[in-house]
C-alpha cells in the first residue's frame, strides 16, 4: 500500500496560428512576455528575463482593482531549453526581490506548492502554425489544478490576441 499522496497535473494544448519563432519569443523575451502574461484583467508590469539553463526569472502578475490590484511575482529558474522545441522551468511565488515565498502570504490557498515545474512543448505545424502544451506537475487536487488551468489557458487567450 503506498503512503504517497496522489498528484494532479494541468495540461493545456493550444494550436497557434503563428510559427514556433514568434510562441518561443513570446515566453523567452521580457517585451512580448509584458503584452500577455496573466489571466484576463491581469497585467505584466515586471518580466525580468534571465533565459537561460539555470537562469532565473522574475516575473510579476498585476491583479485588477476589482481583486485588491495586488502584485503577484514568481520566479521561472530553467532547468533545460531546447531551443524552438522545449523549456522546462520551476515556478515558486516570490517577493518583488524574488525570494522565494510561501504561496499562503499572498493570500492563496494553503494546499498551493512552494514550487511547481513546467514544461512546455512547441511543435511546428503546417501553415505556419504552431502546436503549444504547457504541463504543470505535481497539484495536491483537483480543485488547485483547476484553478491553475482556467489562469493558464486565460493566458494562452491574450497570447493568442496578442500575436
Amino acid at each position: 500500500m503506498s503512503t504517497e499522496a496522489k498528484t494532479h497535473n494541468v495540461v493545456v494544448t493550444r494550436v497557434f496560428d503563428a510559427p514556433v519563432e514568434q510562441i518561443w519569443k513570446a515566453w523567452s523575451d521580457s517585451e512580448q512576455l509584458k503584452r500577455w502574461w496573466g489571466p484576463t484583467g491581469f497585467t505584466a508590469p515586471v518580466a525580468n528575463m534571465n533565459f537561460r539553463e539555470g537562469g532565473t526569472s522574475l516575473v510579476c502578475m498585476r491583479a485588477p482593482q476589482e481583486y485588491g490590484g495586488q502584485d503577484i511575482y514568481n520566479t521561472w529558474t530553467y532547468r533545460k531549453i531546447v531551443p524552438m522545441q522545449q523549456i522546462e522551468f520551476i515556478q515558486n511565488f516570490a517577493d518583488k526581490e524574488g525570494k522565494p515565498i510561501a504561496p499562503t502570504t499572498l493570500g492563496l490557498p494553503p494546499e498551493i506548492p512552494y514550487e511547481v515545474r513546467h514544461v512546455l512543448a512547441f511543435e511546428a505545424l503546417a501553415d505556419n502554425k504552431t502546436k503549444f502544451t504547457v504541463t504543470e506537475y505535481g497539484y495536491p487536487s483537483e480543485q488547485i489544478v483547476e484553478m491553475s488551468k482556467m489562469g493558464m489557458e486565460q493566458s494562452l487567450d491574450k497570447l493568442a490576441a496578442s500575436l
